[in-house]
């Protein structure tokens, strides 16, 4: 009887024990459910958070932060101390202001830049301030870009240190990032809130950037395009690129390649490469076969380049030619007039620009024609 007793007073306390080890598993997991599922809710931030971002030429510059509110507060000195801080949290026990509030600041780049001159790789860095009584500041970017504010802050992480002069500026309630003075090349980046302004810039090497992404992209299917080859020849023209290297890119739109075609523009422009090149011989005979391909607008476009080089006799061919080939546009007559004005034939400038008025020219034509006419003491 002992034995029995035995057996089902443990079979009973096994199962109890079963029973309560499925009870704490089921309230461990109803617990576990319960925080996963309050984690996951999105509620309001008392300091909202924002992104704003800058084109320059087709890189960009991002910021993003969050927003507190200045809110009667004193900000410079109080709220935000000067100098490195211990915050009393974290591993930092000299930080720097997280230029927010919230998570860490971030800036991020598309392609390499400079601030305030300095190299940077592209890439997302953590944004903080060392503000400093009267108009200095230091800005930290930091290769940490993933800590909550500065408690966390390492100086052995840093991508980038700048100083930087703020500035006075208006009442700026919420504390807001901007982009302004914005060139071809650089914008400045501005952190403004209360009245201080903490501005830095930001360029890039845009011509270097765009014909690196070119060389990228002729690799692939916008390589069988023609007239790509023809805008990155054109590019590399006008914004100092390598004058070498634009030449065989619009030798592969003229021929060579299965997309090549001879047209006007590339053999212009072809002829514009090699006169920048100081191959003036082999320009001019260019510019002579792409007027014999020319239109009216072309050949009236053509006369001027050749004004503008001082090639005056190419000038008058050209502007003969678009007389002949059009003898009713007012158009061709103006600027014959103002080609001859150029080269100093007064009788012939004045004989083509009256011509021009008399065949009804558009207001902007006939603007021209009299403001030259007047020019030549003739109105």
């Amino acid at each position: 009887m002992q034995f029995v007793y035995t057996l089902r007073y443990k079979t009973k306390h096994n199962q109890k024990m079963k029973n309560k080890k499925l009870t704490t598993f089921y309230v461990l997991l109803m617990l576990t459910f319960s925080f996963n599922t309050y984690a996951q809710l999105n509620t309001p931030r008392g300091s909202q958070q924002a992104t704003v971002s800058q084109r320059v030429g087709i890189s960009d510059v991002s910021i993003t932060y969050s927003r507190p509110s200045v809110n009667g507060r004193e900000i410079w000195g109080k709220l935000v101390p000067y100098g490195m801080n211990n915050l009393g949290f974290g591993t930092a026990t000299a930080a720097p202001w997280r230029a927010g509030a919230n998570e860490n600041t971030i800036i991020t780049f598309s392609h390499d830049a400079k601030v305030e001159g300095k190299s940077i790789k592209a890439g997302t860095y953590g944004l903080h301030i060392e503000v400093k009584a009267g108009d200095m500041a230091t800005l930290i970017l930091s290769y940490d870009a993933e800590a909550w504010g500065s408690y966390f802050y390492d100086k052995s992480k840093d991508a980038l240190r700048a100083d930087i002069k703020t500035t006075h500026v208006p009442h700026h309630e919420l504390l807001t990032f901007e982009f302004n003075n914005v060139t071809a090349n650089s914008t400045t980046a501005m952190l403004a809130w209360d009245k201080k302004g903490f501005p830095f810039n930001v360029s890039f090497d845009v011509t270097d950037i765009v014909l690196n992404d070119f060389r990228a992209k002729f690799k692939g299917q916008d390589g069988f395009q023609r007239q790509n080859w023809e805008q990155a020849a054109g590019y590399a023209l006008n914004n100092g690129g390598d004058l070498n290297e634009a030449l065989a890119w619009i030798d592969a739109a003229i021929s060579g390649q299965f997309f090549s075609q001879k047209t006007f523009n590339n053999v212009a422009l072809k002829g514009q490469i090699l006169n920048k090149l100081g191959k003036t011989d082999a320009y001019a005979t260019l510019m002579d076969e792409a007027a014999a391909m020319a239109n009216t607008n072309q050949l009236n476009t053509l006369g001027y380049q050749m004004i503008a080089a001082k090639d005056f006799e190419r000038a008058l061919n050209y502007f003969k030619l678009n007389v002949v080939n059009n003898p009713t546009n007012a158009n061709v007559y103006d600027s014959l007039g103002e080609c001859y004005k150029n080269m100093g034939d007064k009788k012939n400038a004045i004989k083509n620009l009256k011509k021009s008025l008399s065949l009804n020219p558009p207001a902007n034509v006939k603007a021209n024609s009299e403001k030259l006419l007047a020019e030549l003491g003739a109105m």
